[in-house]
């Protein structure tokens, strides 16, 4: 019988889910979005509007080490335009479903997650799902499929679609009893912006 060869572990290769590496659209176009969160997400006070790219990150006293091989990893990325225009749906295995806003084009987004994960290939949560890794923007929670469906179709029939700019990544953090805050940004093509960027507060507020 052959033995299974172990893979030798990364260095320092914790997780934790008090910290993330997110996309994080401009406050500027917050309004619209939070007024549906502020009804249907129940994580409203501890997430700002975001898009997932990885979560759960590595340990607070793990980022610092790593930001100039984020920088380096972005060096050649350049902005790109996201527009939120339509909203879709997770199934859950427990029944319930998710209510997101699919951000377009998706391929940049894709792009930026598998370089940032490179970087730290043990963060890999996001690209185990059994349809790989879906940049999405959560915006509810529901209780059912048929619920999710006729959510989707109301919001999506009142809404007006959003366009922003993305030019960096942030890397976020919180304490058990505290929303997350920006500790960090890093911009495409390799600079870093070093926190607290915001207090955390804006994620509290519709």
């Amino acid at each position: 019988m052959r033995s299974r060869r172990r893979r030798k572990p990364f260095p320092g290769s914790g997780k934790s889910v008090l910290t993330a590496l997110v996309l994080i659209p401009p406050e500027s176009v917050w309004p619209p979005i939070q007024a549906i969160r502020a009804r249907y997400d129940r994580r409203f006070t501890r997430w700002m509007p975001h898009i997932t790219l990885l979560f759960p990150f590595v340990p607070k006293e793990q980022i610092a080490p790593l930001l100039p091989r984020f920088e380096s990893a972005l060096a050649t990325v350049v902005p790109f335009t996201v527009r939120l225009a339509e909203f879709r749906y997770f199934w859950h295995p427990t029944g319930t479903a998710t209510i997101w806003l699919a951000p377009e084009p998706p391929e940049p987004i894709d792009h930026l997650q598998r370089l940032l994960q490179e970087v730290v290939p043990w963060c890999d949560d996001q690209r185990r799902h059994p349809e790989g890794f879906t940049p999405h923007l959560s915006v509810g929670q529901v209780r059912s499929w048929d619920e999710a469906e006729q959510l989707a179709a109301t919001l999506q029939a009142a809404w007006q679609p959003i366009e922003f700019d993305a030019d960096h990544v942030s890397i976020v953090v919180r304490e058990q009893t505290t929303p997350f805050r920006e500790a960090f940004r890093v911009r495409f093509g390799g600079a870093r912006d070093e926190g607290p960027v915001t207090d955390g507060s804006e994620a509290q507020m519709p």
